[in-house]
């Protein structure tokens, strides 16, 4: 037990620390007792203000330069287990994340402390050894004058029993920081340590294999031993052929046959021999370890039994997760050979008999390799070997068709939300994937037969129609015997039947709307049916979403029932349906409402218009308050989903029939967002919705445009609210080739910039507002796409482009996506020779333009990708580095070479991060591109010299 002491106590004095980083000064650091006292406030202050202040203060204390030193002297002063454990947490940070800050003549002292630290501390905490032990890691793959570190170790603490566990940490932890995100070391470093390590490797084995036999059966000791040897299988530095003969893989399955093991030290076995068969994928490289593996593991099955037998739950798991990697391991082959050698299918019987285990969590652990199955056989295509494999997709389905049914004591609908329910969301999506290659209209059929001919129970029932309901969609619609049959039966179901087998069978009844359109006689008792269930409180949003499924597909013959629908729609907070049910029965609606004749429409969306219309008039008409009562964003999306759906078709010269009902609604969206202008979140519901309402009437909604604009830019001087830009972007994508409009567009966008530049000119103003970022640039993107000549003649396009420039950087996916299509579309119009007037002076414009910033542009490009941005914005970089020459290739030559001297060429642990020769093949590659694939390839292999 750890000694408590005072707040007040003075701590002792250490020694100096061997180490400090450059600049640091003696005179502002904070003392060891404030450190003290806020490490203490975090765990054990009874103030969750209190903890927050103290993590707040802690997270600056581990960026400042003095946590290096006072760390190091918390570690010397061996205090309480929380005081040692943050130092060495910060001493790992501080490696990981600000290595440079040291001085390389400090990185030895730095070595040589950790090494002290670790071993005076190893027997307080497990955790606090594991994370000086990655600092240590850390340290070695930054360090390039720390050579043949694992032989240092080794030769250093092997022959010292108290000192082991520490050692095998240091060597577990290795191989696992090699690929850590948190370390930027390089792909040139990575090789060097990667070779470091695998010539090693044999170090490393002959030490565990030593390990294994002094400490006899002693369990901490495998462990250790067989994570250890799992780490440095998963870097796949291990010689196959060595340790295919190495006693190591015997002694783990004789662990993992026994029945006495315990469930620590089965779950390291059963990791180490996953990790194993991970790093054999390419099997033959790695035969004669395959093999031993294989068949390793095809003696695992009476283990497994035994554990089913004494319903050991977690080894049934581990047995599971070893027969689903070794079936993962030896895919190509099982498709390509199925039944020979490594192709053998006792591989599958391996995983149907873990599919038919009790608990459904067992045969979940397969579904990855299942989905991979089938995705090898759709690509294959042959009717052959999908005869092969259809018997094992059958008992696959059977099991899970059992494994979805409930509880027989179950009440209510099936629950979604649950563990359960997501299992069955996942058995539906992998029957979805797998049904080809039995059938589905078979399997549908066979399905039908069993309730049909055996009379089931509920739950076996219910199991079946749900199974029935994921491959629906999959059957073809114009098989009617069957489908007729299936859709009386579920139609005529009895009231009296379990709540869950009329919930499934609404579902059932959605996913077979084709069915219905093909079949128009069935529309009318399908719908009663949905009808009583809608009325139902536990059956209301499922029959909702079923009638939106018939509404979509059955559109024409629904717009007979379409006064009942607008009752349905009059009456719709009298039924108990979800929020989603709701809308979702409405998008219906709306899609049945466009087939109507053109002269009625106008009326008939008023009228469905209004139930959302006066309640928001309601909302406008009552006091502020606080509180549901005057929130008015259910109505809006409901209005918006109205807006969204309703297209019909109108011909050129005709008035759109939703125009009148707009107009007329719009003073009621333009005082419910003046009156709620400050809560962001009304305020996007409002600009959602007149987002489709603009898009649902074109050029119809001319006359809103100057009061929308005028009323859009006064509430976004005051509360800039990013959905605001977003608005302002489809106006511009409506309205932006319109000659009479432009002006009006362009003033918008500068009233909009304005306040916009403000907000993200602040300090971390990019990286906190990320939507407003993101909205800019569509805005400015569909101003380049509409009108570029406007826009390039403008004051403001050099204050958009350069907060671009600024805003590459920005790790946001969105936010990112959106700048680099504005600086791709913006360069392009200089390229791009259409058919408009003003090519030239657009050409022109753009050469301007790449003249003043290009250098800076291509500066900041290479900044971002190298150091900032993760490698799926790769392909659009690629594409605004693509658009720059094609402007100007031998101006970007030099841009780029400038560029690329600015990089730095060492890390901070002296290892080469990138070579002259690197340098030159990359500028190279990238300007003697002939397409922008290549570009990107190129950027692929160099940004990794610097991750």
């Amino acid at each position: 037990r750890v000694w408590a002491r005072r707040r007040t106590e003075r701590l002792p004095v250490p020694p100096p620390c061997p180490f400090r980083a450059a600049g640091a000064m003696a005179g502002d650091r904070p003392s060891l007792t404030v450190v003290y006292q806020a490490v203490k406030a975090l765990y054990h202050d009874p103030d969750p203000a209190g903890k927050e202040r103290a993590s707040v203060w802690l997270g600056e204390f581990q960026k400042s330069m003095y946590a290096w030193e006072i760390a190091d002297q918390l570690l010397q002063l061996q205090q309480e287990v929380e005081l040692c454990y943050f130092a060495a947490q910060t001493m790992k940070m501080k490696i990981q994340t600000s290595f440079n800050e040291l001085p390389p003549e400090t990185h030895s002292s730095l070595r040589d402390s950790l090494l002290t630290h670790i071993q005076n501390l190893k027997d307080v905490s497990p955790v606090i050894v594991t994370q000086l032990a990655l600092a240590i890691a850390d340290l070695a793959l930054q360090m390039a004058s720390w050579k043949g570190c694992v032989q240092m170790l080794t030769e250093k603490y092997s022959h010292d029993p108290s000192s082991l566990p520490f050692l095998l940490e240091i060597l577990t932890v290795l191989p696992e920081e090699v690929h850590s995100r948190s370390l930027r070391i390089g792909a040139n470093r990575r090789t060097e340590i990667i070779e470091d390590l695998a010539y090693s490797s044999s170090t490393v084995v002959s030490l565990l294999t030593a390990c294994t036999e002094r400490s006899g059966n002693e369990e901490k000791t495998l462990i250790k031993v067989f994570r250890c040897l799992g780490s440095w299988f998963n870097l796949g530095v291990l010689d196959s052929n060595f340790m295919a003969n190495n006693r190591l893989l015997l002694i783990i399955f004789q662990v993992l046959q026994r029945d006495d093991t315990s469930t620590n030290l089965h779950e390291a076995a059963s990791d180490c021999i996953c990790s194993a068969l991970y790093a054999i994928e390419n099997v033959e490289t790695t035969l004669p370890l395959a093999l031993h593996l294989f068949q390793g593991v095809l003696t695992l099955e009476s283990a497994y039994h035994m554990a089913v037998a004494r319903e050991d739950l977690d080894k049934v798991l581990n047995y599971c997760r070893i027969f689903t990697e070794l079936c993962e391991t030896f895919l190509e082959t099982i498709v390509q050979t199925p039944g020979q050698g490594l192709g053998d299918l006792r591989t599958l019987e391996l995983l149907l008999i873990c599919a038919g285990h009790a608990q459904y969590e067992v045969a979940e652990i397969s579904f990855n390799f299942w989905y991979r199955l089938g995705e090898h056989l759709y690509k294959v295509n042959d009717p052959t070997r999908h005869a092969v494999f259809r018997p094992y997709i059958q008992r696959l389905l059977h099991a899970l068709a059992r494994h979805c049914q409930l509880e027989p004591d179950h009440d209510g609908i099936p629950e979604d939300t649950d563990d359960f329910g997501e299992f069955r969301m996942r058995v539906s999506d992998l029957v979805k994937d797998v049904i080809f290659l039995v059938g589905s209209m078979e399997c549908f059929t066979q399905l039908y037969s069993t309730l049909k001919d055996s009379g089931p129970s509920w739950e076996i029932t219910e199991a079946v129609l749900f199974i029935m309901a994921s491959i629906a969609k999959s059957v073809d619609p114009d098989n009617t015997p069957t489908l007729a049959e299936v859709l009386e039966a579920v139609v005529q179901l009895p009231d009296t039947v379990h709540v869950a087998v009329r919930f499934t069978s609404i579902e059932l009844v959605g996913e077979l709307n084709e069915v219905v359109d093909r079949n128009p006689r069935f529309l009318d008792p399908v719908l009663n049916y949905l009808m009583k269930g809608l009325r139902e409180k536990t059956l209301a949003s499922a029959s909702a979403k079923a009638i939106q499924n018939i509404c979509s597909s059955c559109r024409d013959h629904m717009t007979q029932h379409f006064e009942g629908l607008l009752e349905i729609v009059r009456s719709l907070d009298t039924f108990s349906l979800s929020h989603e049910a709701a809308i979702g029965l409405l998008k219906g609606t709306a899609l049945v409402l466009c087939r109507l004749p053109l002269e009625k429409i106008t009326q008939c969306l008023s009228e469905l218009c209004a139930v959302q219309v006066m309640a928001l008039k309601k909302l406008l008409a009552q006091e502020p308050a606080n509180g549901l009562a005057t929130d008015p964003t259910i109505w809006l999306d409901r209005l918006a989903v109205i807006f969204r759906h309703t297209n019909p078709i109108v011909e050129n010269g005709q008035t759109h029939p939703c125009q009148k009902v707009i107009h007329e609604i719009w003073p009621v969206l333009s005082e419910t967002l003046n009156k709620h202008q400050a809560d962001n979140r009304i305020v996007e519901r409002c600009c959602r919705c007149l987002r489709f309402a603009v898009r649902c009437v074109g050029k119809g909604s001319a006359a809103l445009l100057q009061p929308l604009v005028t009323q859009m830019v006064n509430v976004y001087r005051v509360h800039p609210h990013s959905c605001f830009l977003y608005l302002g972007s489809i106006l511009v994508d409506e309205y932006g080739m319109e000659e009479g409009c432009r002006q009006g567009l362009l003033d918008m966008v500068q009233a909009l910039c304005m306040p916009t530049f403000q907000l993200l000119e602040q300090p971390n103003g990019l990286r906190d507002h990320p939507d407003t970022v993101d909205d800019l640039f569509r805005l400015a993107t569909r101003f380049i796409q509409r009108s570029p000549t406007t826009l390039l003649q403008s004051q403001i396009i050099v204050h958009i482009l350069n907060c671009a420039i600024a805003a590459v950087i920005l790790d946001h996916r969105d936010a990112n996506c959106s700048i680099m299509k504005f600086l791709r579309d913006l360069i392009h119009t200089g390229v791009a020779k259409d058919h408009e007037d003003d090519f030239e002076i657009r050409k022109e414009l753009i050469k301007q333009v790449m003249t003043q910033h290009g250098q800076q542009l291509v500066n900041q490009l290479l900044q971002a990708v190298c150091f900032c941005l993760p490698p799926y914005t790769l392909p659009d970089l690629a594409e605004v580095i693509w658009e720059i020459m094609q402007v100007d290739r031998a101006t970007f030559c030099r841009w780029l070479e400038a560029s690329l001297k600015s990089l730095p060429k060492e890390t901070g642990g002296g290892a080469i991060t990138v070579t002259h020769k690197q340098l030159t093949e990359f500028h190279k590659q990238v300007t003697s591109s002939d397409e922008c694939k290549k570009v990107c390839w190129a950027l692929r292999d160099f940004t990794r010299l610097f991750r």
